[in-house]
Formats: structure tokens, sequence, C-alpha cells
């Protein structure tokens, strides 16, 4: 027997299938068929935990380059661009 899949798989299915243009609507929030909160409760509950890309958390006073460095926040405060120039 296959495994039935989650709330949040669903509705990212959904959504692709919309984006795709499939004609379907998302339900509205307390509509019949639509989750309710306990069911977004329970899938919290069973969620498993999602691997992170971005290498983990980057401690306070410091952020996360587009390259993938991490490096302090004030290391390039004060810096200016020259826009138009």
């Amino acid at each position: 027997m296959v495994a039935k899949q989650g709330l949040y798989a669903n509705i990212a299915a959904k959504r692709a299938r919309i984006a795709a243009g499939s004609g379907e609507k998302m339900r509205k929030v307390g509509a019949k068929g639509a989750p309710t909160a306990n069911a977004f409760k329970q899938a919290a509950k069973t969620a498993k935990p999602v691997a992170k890309k971005d290498g983990g958390i980057v401690k306070k006073g410091y952020h996360r380059m587009p390259d993938g460095t991490i490096m302090k926040d004030s290391a390039h405060k004060g810096r200016t661009t020259k826009r138009g120039k």
C-alpha cells in the first residue's frame, strides 16, 4: 500500500497545477473541503525536518553574501556605490 501524501505536498502539487494553467483555484478559508486549522496543526506534528540548503544558521551580527560567504554586518557599512557614473 502506498503512503498518502501530506497536506503540504497536496497544496504544493495543486499550486504547481494552477501555475501550469489547469484552471483550478485554491479554496477559500472555511470553504467546504478546505483544510482546517486543526489539519494544519496535525500536519505540523508529523512534518519531517527539512535539510537547510544555505548551510545553516548565521550568527547575530553576521549575514550570508549571495556567493555563500559569511560577512560581519559592520564590514561593509558606509560603502557607497557609484550610481549613474
